[in-house]
C-alpha cells in the first residue's frame, strides 16, 4: 500500500486508459506477491486464511478506494465468487468462477430494481419463464455495479409468483452478450460517471435466453442465496470502512497538530479535541465488534446479528469521522487536493447498500425483542 497504492491513487482516479494499465501492473504484482483474493481459500484460486484475518488485511486495503480491485478482492466480484464457489455446479466454476477468481473477467450482481424498494427483495419484478430446457428472462435493474465490460451478470429473478415471498425468486447466471441484455447507461453517482469496475448501471433484459443449466443453485433458492451473499459482502464493507475511518482520523490529527488559527493550533481547541476524543473511541468500538462478528463467522455463526450492529453502527460512525476531518481541513477538506472529498461521497452512499441503515436496525431490533418474547433475553457474548 505505502509503496506502490497510495503514490499512485491520483493517477488511477484519472480513470483513463493510463490508469487502467497501471491498476493491472499493480494486480499482477499482488498476484507475484501472493496477496491476491484474500477473500477465498487457496482451493477456490485465492489466499485467504479465514475471515478474521481479511479483517486486518481489510484495515489497510480499505484505506483506498481502488486499492480492493488491485488485490482482487472487489465488490460485487467477491461476493459473485463467493455463492459461485458454494452453490455453484462443476461446470459452472470451471466456465465462470475460475477466470473471474484469476482476474480474468468481471463480473455484476443484477438484484436492485427502479420500480420497487430496493430494501425489500421480495417485491423484485424481473421475471424468468422456464421456456423449454431454458429461461427466458425479461426485467428492469440499475445499480449494477460493474456492469459496464463485465463478463457475466448473476440475476435475481422471480421463478415462481404464486410461491411463498422468500421463495419467489433465482438467481440465474446471464453472459452479458446474451441477445436481449441492454446496458442502458452508467449511473452518475454523486456526480461521478465511473468506468468499468467502478460503474453503477441501469440495465434491460428483454426476452434474454439461457440454458437452465445457469440456474444458480435450487430454484426458489434466490433470496436464500442472496442473504448468503450479502452478510458476508456487508462486513467486508464495514473492514474497509476500518481503513477508511483511520484514515480520515490519521489526517485529522496531522492537519490540527500542523494548522494554527486564532494564535494557537487547532489541536489546543476544546471542540477539535472532543472530535479526535470522540472518534477514537467510535472507531475503536467499531474495530472490535467488527473482529467479533468475523471471529465468529469463523466459528460457523452466521453471526447475523452482528453484522447488522455494525453495518448501521460503522456506517454512521465512517460519516462522522470523515465529516470532523474535512471540518478541521477546512476548504482544503472539500478539493481533490484531499483524499477526504472522495472518501465523503463514499461514505454517505454506505448508509444505503447492502441495506440501509434502518432496514438493519430492524432487524437488530426484531432479534431481541424475540429473544425477551420467548423468556431467555438477551445475552451479549
Amino acid at each position: 500500500m505505502d509503496e506502490h497504492v497510495y503514490p499512485n491513487e491520483a493517477a488511477i482516479s484519472r480513470e483513463d486508459d493510463a490508469a487502467f494499465e497501471l491498476v493491472e501492473s499493480l494486480r499482477k504484482r499482488a498476484k507475484a506477491d501472493g496477496l491476491w483474493a484474500p477473500n477465498l481459500p487457496p482451493e477456490a484460486g485465492g489466499t485467504g486464511t479465514g475471515f478474521l484475518a481479511y479483517a486486518y488485511l481489510n484495515e489497510e486495503i480499505g484505506r483506498a478506494t481502488w486499492a480492493q480491485y488491485i488485490f482482487g478482492c472487489q465488490a460485487p466480484d467477491a461476493g459473485n465468487a463467493e455463492i459461485l464457489w458454494e452453490f455453484g455446479t462443476d461446470e459452472q466454476k470451471e466456465r465462470w468462477l475460475a477466470p473471474l477468481v484469476a482476474g480474468e473477467i468481471r463480473s455484476f450482481f443484477s438484484m436492485t430494481e427502479p420500480e420497487v424498494a430496493g430494501s425489500d427483495p421480495t417485491t423484485l419484478r424481473t421475471r424468468a419463464v422456464r421456456d423449454g430446457d431454458g429461461w427466458v428472462i425479461d426485467g428492469h435493474k440499475w445499480f449494477s455495479s460493474g456492469a459496464e465490460g463485465a463478463a457475466f451478470a448473476v440475476v435475481m429473478a422471480v421463478t415462481d409468483p404464486d410461491a411463498p415471498r422468500h421463495a419467489r425468486a433465482t438467481q440465474i447466471i446471464v453472459p452479458a452478450d446474451t441477445p436481449g441484455v441492454e446496458i442502458v447507461r452508467p449511473v452518475p453517482v454523486f456526480g461521478h460517471r465511473g468506468r468499468g469496475w467502478s460503474t453503477h448501471c441501469e440495465v434491460r433484459y428483454t426476452g434474454v435466453r439461457v440454458p437452465v443449466e445457469n440456474t444458480l443453485g435450487e430454484v426458489g433458492a434466490g433470496f436464500r442465496i442472496a442473504q448468503r451473499r450479502l452478510g458476508p459482502g456487508r462486513i467486508h464493507h464495514v473492514m474497509r470502512w476500518l481503513g477508511q475511518m483511520q484514515r480520515g482520523f490519521e489526517l485529522m490529527c496531522t492537519r490540527a497538530l500542523e494548522r494554527e488559527a486564532f494564535g494557537s493550533r487547532l489541536a489546543d481547541k476544546q471542540t477539535v479535541q472532543n472530535w479526535i476524543a470522540d472518534s477514537a473511541a467510535e472507531i475503536h468500538a467499531c474495530r472490535l465488534m467488527t473482529l467479533d462478528a468475523a471471529h465468529k463467522i469463523d466459528a460457523g455463526d452466521e453471526a447475523r446479528v452482528e453484522v447488522s450492529v455494525i453495518k448501521f453502527y460503522a456506517a454512521r460512525v465512517l460519516n462522522d469521522v470523515i465529516d470532523r476531518a474535512i471540518q478541521v481541513h477546512g476548504a482544503l477538506g472539500i478539493t481533490d487536493d484531499s483524499p477526504l472529498a472522495g472518501m465523503y461521497v463514499q461514505a454517505r452512499a454506505a448508509r444505503i447498500y447492502d441495506g440501509p441503515d434502518e432496514v438493519h436496525r430492524m432487524v437488530v431490533a426484531r432479534q431481541v425483542l424475540k429473544a425477551f418474547e420467548s423468556g431467555d433475553g438477551w445475552q451479549f457474548r
